[in-house]
């Protein structure tokens, strides 16, 4: 190939034709970075568009697959829904980010190193708060209590109204609203009043030696037979617990539904106090049940049933291949 510079005019100044070989290789180069500056911000908008779209899909897969495996008895929690599948979304999106800036040709590993510091600062400063945050978490995960049931913990009993990441809200029986952070209740000792359908209640009470402690005791126990609240199974127990100088000391323990709990307790205090003043003393007839199924068994109890007769038998019939009975 002949020399350029050899084939040009003696007109041109060498010095200009120098230049624009410079400029024509800056404007070269700069349309290759430019090239491929445009497939690497091609190639990050698509990985952050696909980082979007399967944060989204994996967040619901992880919804609908808590939902799945929640026992049917019980409906799905959202807050333990909501929050799993919000970690699932913002961790896929957190992974995609760092995949752009790689793409793009930014060093993430000095941008992570200075979130990692960041994150531990604010973690130090904040330290009361994640704590409540992880017992949060385990509130979730373990689920001692739900929206709803009746819980006593950290010296406070109430309903339980919302439960979130920070803090637990209860609403007492005179309807105060008591916000107690997680980090007390995961700590403390948690009693749920509504995880079984069925509850003992246990009446004790004081009969003096001057009544008739049989009489009292047969009237007791007929009143508790009466009452439809009172489950036969287990029966009921009535029983002598002490027995001193001035008075005797019995027990009631009956099964009833969780929702007839207070009304059963206060009936047989009742009916206790007025039949130990006077062993044949009218009582009031028992209160209908509150309960919505006073049939229903308690779910920790196993139960079992015997199998049917076989699909295309009818009972009654006999095989034919099997011998006459005498």
């Amino acid at each position: 190939m002949p020399n350029r510079m050899n084939t040009l005019p003696k007109t041109v100044d060498p010095q200009l034709m120098q230049h624009l070989t410079t400029w024509e290789s800056f404007l070269g180069r700069l349309g290759d970075v430019g090239g491929r500056l445009a497939v690497n911000l091609v190639a990050a908008i698509l990985i952050l568009a696909l980082a979007v779209w399967m944060s989204g899909w994996a967040s619901r897969f992880v919804q609908r697959a808590i939902a799945r495996l929640h026992p049917r008895r019980l409906p799905p929690d959202p807050t333990l829904q909501t929050f799993l599948g919000s970690v699932v979304r913002f961790g896929i999106l957190a992974i995609g980010l760092v995949a752009v800036l790689q793409q793009l040709g930014v060093q993430a590993t000095s941008i992570l190193a200075v979130l990692t510091a960041a994150s531990l600062a604010i973690g130090l400063a904040l330290q009361g708060a994640l704590s409540n945050i992880a017992a949060g978490v385990m509130i979730l995960i373990f689920r001692p209590y739900r929206v709803g049931d009746v819980i006593e913990s950290a010296g406070r009993q109430g309903t339980v109204k919302a439960l979130d990441l920070l803090v637990t809200e209860l609403a007492t029986a005179d309807n105060v609203k008591v916000v107690i952070p997680n980090g007390k209740v995961f700590g403390d000792v948690i009693l749920n009043y509504s995880t079984h359908r069925r509850r003992r209640v246990d009446v004790i009470f004081k009969v003096p030696l001057k009544a008739d402690i049989v009489a009292v005791l047969q009237r007791l126990r007929a009143r508790v037979d009466a009452d439809s609240r009172v489950r036969k199974d287990p029966p009921p127990l009535i029983e002598m617990m002490d027995l001193t100088e001035a008075y005797a000391q019995a027990a009631i323990r009956v099964w009833v539904a969780r929702d007839d709990v207070s009304a059963v307790r206060t009936d047989l205090m009742l009916s206790a106090h007025l039949l130990a003043e006077d062993p044949h003393a009218e009582l009031a007839p028992p209160r209908p049940s509150s309960a919505s199924d006073q049939s229903a068994p308690i779910p920790d109890r196993p139960r079992f049933s015997l199998k049917g007769p076989g699909r295309g038998r009818k009972s009654g019939q006999s095989n034919p291949q099997s011998p006459p009975k005498a």
